[in-house]
């Protein structure tokens, strides 16, 4: 009777012993589930060999991995590059020749003294020296907006694996938000300034429309109605003649230089506009990549910290089976 007591004894040890573990087990698994609800229901998964990677890649077709391409495509970001690309070609080329075409309108009516408007003219030249620059900057930037597009567009992870964020990359975008805010601030102006010319040579053109109406054609007082170009202030008041009246002032309306500069002025003034609306495109879609970023960098903080306690409990259940198979 000894022994099977004795035996007996030992069975009820080992069992409280096994409890008592199963026990902490459990109490470490039930404090990871109260401060990750979220895991309770999660299943651990088999890391795939390569082997395993290699028949997934190479099982869908063509079709499907051109649909999936066109998935990582930042769209939004696709339509601000097009859009800020269209509208500063418009108001770069067509400034241009806007601009040439105002100094031979100036030299040839307004102001036939060169040293009037050389001044005017140095500063146009000067002008079209910055839309070289503005047309080459824009180009390198709408490309490099795009590329940071491409970068923090979601469908980069799905395409890509894990999505990797550092506090560099969230600096630079950042700093592109600041960089597209300050231009979009500039290009108000530059809408701003370039509707002055605009409006000058709408005053000619509806002067000139006064002088070819029926109402005025037939009067004398037609060669009293006059287009004074130094109340602009663009020529000094001392320039020779300054001022155009009449059939003068219907002549030059007639010439192809007006004509071609009034309307490229029109096309230039809507290249600034599109040129802003891109901005303000682009300001929305880095705010919110760069509010994409942020949110990776804190998941990517907890699934570190979430992957670490993993291991912790997967080390806890393993010490106890080692513990439970000792006592056995």
């Amino acid at each position: 009777m000894k022994p099977a007591m004795e035996t007996a004894a030992e069975e009820n040890t080992e069992q409280s012993q096994e409890r008592k573990v199963n026990s902490r087990a459990e109490m470490e698994i039930g404090r990871y589930h109260w401060m990750y609800p979220g895991s309770k229901n999660h299943q651990y998964h088999p890391v795939p060999t390569l082997g395993d990677r290699a028949g997934r890649l190479s099982s869908p077709g063509c079709f499907e991995c051109c649909i999936k391409c066109l998935g990582g495509v930042p769209y939004a970001s696709l339509v601000a590059t097009i859009l800020c690309f269209s509208g500063v070609a418009l108001f770069c080329g067509c400034g241009h020749v806007a601009l040439a075409g105002t100094v031979a309108i100036l030299e040839q009516h307004f102001s036939t003294n060169t040293s009037d408007h050389a001044l005017l003219s140095e500063v146009i030249q000067l002008m079209q020296y910055v839309i070289y620059g503005i047309a080459s900057f824009f180009f390198l930037y709408g490309i490099i907006l795009l590329a940071e597009g491409f970068y923090t567009t979601s469908a980069v992870k799905e395409l890509h694996g894990e999505f990797k964020t550092t506090a560099c990359g969230r600096c630079i975008s950042g700093m592109f938000v600041f960089l597209t805010y300050v231009l979009g601030v500039a290009w108000l102006g530059v809408f701003g300034f370039s509707a002055v010319p605009v409006f000058m040579f709408y005053n000619i053109w509806s002067t000139c429309e006064v002088i070819k109406s029926p109402q005025t054609n037939g009067t004398a007082g037609v060669e009293q109605i006059c287009v004074d170009i130094r109340q602009y202030g663009i020529i000094p008041w001392n320039a020779f003649p300054g001022k155009i009246c009449g059939s003068t002032l219907e002549n030059i309306c007639n010439t192809n230089e007006f004509y071609m500069s009034y309307h490229l002025f029109i096309v230039a003034c809507a290249g600034a506009g599109a040129t802003v609306i891109a901005l303000i495109h682009f300001l929305m879609i880095l705010s919110s990549n760069w509010a994409y970023l942020k949110d990776a960098s804190k998941m990517q903080a907890y699934q570190d910290i979430k992957a670490k306690e993993e291991q912790e409990l997967q080390d806890i259940q393993s010490r106890s089976k080692e513990q439970l198979n000792s006592y056995t």
